[in-house]
Order: C-alpha cells, then structure tokens, then sequence
C-alpha cells in the first residue's frame, strides 16, 4: 500500500500507525487483494481494506471489455451503496461501517469495519436450518429495508448475473430451450409490481455469524440494485443446499422468509398490501432460479448441473414460452 493510502486510512481511523496482519483473499481475476490491518494508538483495533487494482489490460481478461466494464461498474456501485444507502440498514441487517471510499485513477480505495473485530468471526462453508433461518432473515429485513425504493447509482437489475451484462455467457450456451426462453424469464422478473434492493451476491460465504450463533452480518455489495427479492433467495438456497435439499426444504424457505417479510416490513410501518407481494413473489421464485441456472449452464457448461434445476427450468420455460 503506497504512503497516501497509509495516510488516509490514519487520518479516517485516528490511529498512530499500522502494520498488515494477513491477506484476507485475492480479488476475483486478479483486481486486487481484500487486506486485515491492526491499528495502534486508536480505540479502532483492525480494519479490512478493500484494495482494488485496476488491470492495464483490461480488455484482454476472460469476457474481455465487458468483463471490464461490469467490475468498473460494480466498485462504483458499492462505494455508492455503502455512502449513501447503507445507513439504512440496522441491526437487523447488519452491515460494516466505512472509514473510507477513495477513487483512483487506477483503482479503489475502501476501509471498512473489521467485522471479525465486532464479533461476527465465524465463516461456514455448511450449514443447518438454524443458521440458514438467520440468512433469511437477514434478506427480508434488507428487503423490507429497502422496499419500493428507487435504486439511484446502483444497479437498475441487480445480481451479479444479470442477462443484459452478461452476453457472452449467453452466447455459449449449449441449452438452446432455456438460451430462447432467457428474455422471457427476464422480462417476467423485471417487470413485477413489488421491487426492493437486493443483495446480489447473497451466497453463503458473504454472510459473517456472529461468535454467540444467533446473528449475521452480510457484505460484499458490488451487485446491489433494484428488483425482486425471490432472486437473492434462490441463490442463497443453491449455494448452501444440494439438489433434493432444495427441494424438499423449498416449503419451509418461503414459509419462513415471507414470515420475516412481513415481520420487517410491519416493524418498519412500510404500506405495502403484503397479500399481494407475497403471491407474486412465490410466482417468482422458480423463475428467479430458472434465471440463475441460465446464467450457469452459460458460465461453466455442462458443469455444474442439477435434476432439481432441470425440472424447475423446464416448469418455467412452459409457462413463460
């Protein structure tokens, strides 16, 4: 880290000086490192700092100029998400506080609360019902958070893999059924009456438990952006369940998130005919899978398929088509 960072972060924290502790991960295809730093001389301990390198070559990476410009695009919109919207958010769906958002003419600067300091210290790679229940709530109090609102500088479709910003994975689709039926299932998702903010990016490594087991924090907010709350929830589910889990625990996910909905948005005094979102959310959530699946089976063909997938892709493809 050069001296001007070194200086800001002292400066946003108050601390005497710093050392690094450890590389906390790489940056997806090579965009810089997510860092832990101890603070001395300050009541602030350690901070994370999100250090983005641009690539001098952006072009020639996997996807090209579109690749480029989707990452460019998704640090901007967490810097946004985090000054301006992230306030927001409470207890009930916890996220780091920022010390610093910094732009640079070769990348990003962002320092944020160090949430292992703040007791949220636990990553899993599995998980039962118990902690699956805090991830939902968590995404319905976001949800209810952020209910109805415009998503201004964020995304306007939300989710890392969105059709419109994905073309070239729609181009190497081998399922030319669900490669036909792809507008079809964006255009039912993006035109539903009910839209809130949704995460993105809301798998299970993106969630921090806190040390007692009872609470989460959620973060990673490059793909937060305007639509329907059941496309977090899929994914969420697929990426902690295996096929016939997601099945057969299907009934006992909506039944719970739609409890917490509802919950939130009672708590929050948001006027929204709650009946009415419910329906149609729960209309929704094969289609917000179906979508997801596309963009797999067009990110990595062939590898990553699933029987569950399958019928619930085939179900949608017949009614939209």
């Amino acid at each position: 880290m050069n001296k001007g960072f070194e200086k800001l972060i002292l400066n946003s924290t108050g601390a005497k000086g710093l050392r690094k502790i450890e590389e906390v991960q790489e940056l997806w295809e090579g965009y810089g490192k997510i860092l832990r730093y101890a603070l001395s001389g300050a009541e602030i301990k350690s901070v994370i700092v999100k250090d983005v390198r641009l690539p001098e070559h952006s072009g020639k990476s996997r996807g090209g100029n579109t690749s480029f410009q989707r990452k460019l695009k998704s640090y901007k919109v967490e810097m946004f998400f985090y000054e301006n919207w992230s306030r927001k958010c409470g207890d009930d769906c916890r996220v780091p506080n920022w010390y610093i958002l910094e732009s640079q003419k070769d990348g990003f600067l962002m320092v944020f609360e160090d949430l292992d300091a703040a007791g949220f210290s636990r990553r899993k790679q599995s998980i039962g019902w118990k902690e699956m229940q805090l991830c939902l709530k968590w995404l319905a109090c976001f949800h209810a958070t952020f209910m109805a609102e415009k998503p201004e500088k964020l995304w306007a479709q939300g989710t890392y893999w969105h059709l419109d910003t994905r073309p070239d994975e729609l181009k190497a689709m081998r399922d030319i059924e669900l490669k036909n039926a792809a507008r079809a299932i964006d255009r039912k998702l993006n035109s539903c009456t009910f839209k809130t903010f949704v995460h993105g990016d809301a798998k299970l490594a993106n969630f921090c438990f806190s040390d007692d087991g009872n609470s989460v924090a959620a973060l990673d907010f490059q793909y937060v952006g305007g639509g329907c709350g059941m496309k977090d929830i899929a994914y969420f589910v697929d990426s902690c369940l295996y096929g016939d889990e997601c099945e057969s625990w299907e009934d006992d996910v909506l039944a719970y998130y739609f409890a917490e909905l509802k919950r939130a948005l009672d708590t929050k005094k948001k006027n929204i005919d709650f009946e009415a979102l419910e329906k149609e959310w729960r209309q929704l959530y094969h289609v917000a899978w179906a979508d997801f699946y596309r963009f797999i089976k067009g990110w990595a063909p062939g590898r990553y398929e699933s029987r569950y997938s399958e019928r619930v892709s085939r179900k949608v493809i017949k009614e939209l088509t």
